[in-house]
């Protein structure tokens, strides 16, 4: 576990409240911390961001971006998926060919 400086989770709350746009998960990717980490730091300073804003809510649409990551990201499992049956068809053929 962790221990961070108070001045470091002051500063942490602080930016999530000033940057209405972006979400728990995003300001704690920019810190490198647990975003669960973040929201307890915010329930605890009592802050829920700006003009009242609430924390991230499992049911948050993806914005286009990250869809189409998340497409990008299935399509080279898929991707490398395919390659490895064709690996292992291309070593079995190999093998049968060989007296």
């Amino acid at each position: 576990m962790k221990n961070y400086p108070p001045q470091f989770k002051a500063d942490a709350v602080a930016l999530y409240q000033t940057r209405p746009e972006a979400t728990i998960r995003q300001v704690a990717a920019d810190l490198g911390i647990n975003p669960e980490t973040l929201q307890n730091w915010v329930r605890a300073a009592g802050a829920s961001g700006p003009r009242g804003r609430r924390a991230e809510t499992p049911a948050e649409a993806p914005t286009p971006l990250e869809a189409e990551n998340a497409a990008l990201r299935q399509k080279v499992r898929d991707l490398e998926e395919e390659r490895e049956i064709l690996r292992k068809a291309a070593k079995y053929f190999a093998g049968e060919t060989r007296w």
